[in-house]
């Protein structure tokens, strides 16, 4: 048993100060004020003290796999490399449990990402789904990105969803001219940031990608519903209108992924979804598609998770700019990284949250003063939020500090 003393628990109602947190095993097995617990047959003791003891971070969407395992056009790394190198990465920013977003595309106006390759996306699912039994520092899980022009790859997904290796899946449609790209203009200008290209050649690129065939909706639903059988979670992508709300709603799918507009993102909370924003953009101020404002929408309450997309260093600071900068409280703050994507999908019984017979998933967060932060949030108050200590299963794998 370890037990975790004078800490500031992140509950998920409120943030208690000066408690105790007691893990037995692979669990907690009671919280509460510092001095209350038994300590009989505790081997370990972490004062916590000025520190906040919060929940690991659950983050369903994050491509940042690819980045490792591809850095360059050109370069591609060793996977098994790769997937040790990056959950290293990922505990040092308080992340228990990451959903890799494998994108099963069949081709794309941008350049092409070697990762993304069918015997390349092959290799990963399985490598993911070995990493369970294996030694491993943080919980891998497989989120299936699939594109609705992949006609030819649409068997191959069914495939992974009868294996049992999918634990999310989302569908895409990067199509110009809808979804995250409905402005053509802005479209024009991210293309321009990958590619040297005329205008002349992006309009004949949007022409293009407009006249591609896409999987009919009966062919969603089957694929849906095959999805629903095993239990896994549907998330649909970029959604841009109360009437692709409702009709993914129809497919059973229950998270909306980046929502274009703050109507859409309420439309999908009213209808019972999961709405989910990056935190890259509450840290950018914005959207960098010109999009909703996560801030915006989550002050609002039409936004409640959080995912790192391609920057995973971005939760925890978004949870504390949240609170810093925009009063929120910090409990659901932290609501927005654990609990609510864990209940998203599937995961909220055992996973997200500090509670007793749940899965002793912690971090211990110290606030380290940095004046580059006051110029992001006005106030060293906080400071800069570091994950010192992790525990996974109840297990500490990282133990780190600023010098």
């Amino acid at each position: 048993m370890t037990l975790i003393k004078n800490g500031k628990l992140v509950l998920p109602q409120s943030v208690e100060a000066g408690w105790d947190i007691l893990i037995e095993g692979d669990s907690i097995r009671a919280l509460g004020p510092s001095g209350s617990l038994s300590t009989a047959g505790v081997e370990e003791v972490v004062d916590a003290v000025e520190r906040y003891v919060a929940p690991g971070i659950i983050d369903i969407h994050s491509d940042y796999i690819e980045h490792m395992a591809a850095p360059r056009p050109v370069s591609l790394m060793d996977f098994e490399l790769s997937l040790r190198l990056a959950e290293r990465e990922m505990a040092t920013h308080g992340i228990s449990t990451m959903f890799h977003s494998l994108s099963i595309y069949r081709s794309t106006e941008f350049p092409d990402k070697p990762i993304r390759k069918p015997e390349n996306v092959a290799k990963f699912v399985d490598l993911i789904a070995r990493s369970h039994s294996s030694s491993h520092m943080i919980r891998h899980r497989f989120h299936a990105r699939f594109e609705v022009d992949n006609i030819d790859r649409v068997e191959e997904l069914e495939h992974y969803l009868r294996e049992g290796k999918v634990h999310l899946i989302s569908f895409m449609d990067h199509t110009p001219g809808q979804g995250q790209y409905r402005d053509l203009e802005m479209f024009r200008k991210t293309i321009k940031g990958y590619v040297n290209a005329s205008d002349e050649h992006i309009d004949s690129m949007i022409k293009k990608s407009q006249g591609k065939e896409k999987l009919t909706l009966e062919r969603i639903a089957e694929v849906a519903a095959l999805a629903k059988s095993k239990g896994i979670a549907i998330a649909s992508h970029d959604d841009d209108s109360a009437e692709k709300v409702a009709l993914v709603r129809s497919f059973g799918t229950a998270i909306s992924e980046f929502p274009i507009t703050m109507d859409v993102a309420r439309a999908a909370r009213n209808a019972g979804m999961y709405v989910l924003a990056g935190a890259p953009n509450i840290l950018l101020g914005g959207s960098h598609s010109g999009n909703l404002s996560a801030a915006d929408a989550i002050i609002d309450g039409c936004v409640d998770t959080l995912c790192s997309d391609y920057y995973p260093g971005a939760l925890l600071h978004a949870v504390f700019l949240m609170h810093e900068k925009h009063g929120m409280n910090l409990a659901s703050m932290f609501r927005l990284v654990s609990l609510n994507p864990a209940m998203a999908v599937g995961m909220g019984e055992t996973l997200g949250s500090l509670e007793v017979g749940k899965k002793a998933d912690i971090q211990i967060i110290g606030m380290v003063e940095d004046a580059g932060r006051a110029a992001v949030t006005g106030s060293l108050a906080q400071g800069f939020p570091v994950t010192e200590d992790m525990f996974v299963d109840g297990k500490r794998v990282l133990s780190t500090r600023y010098r």
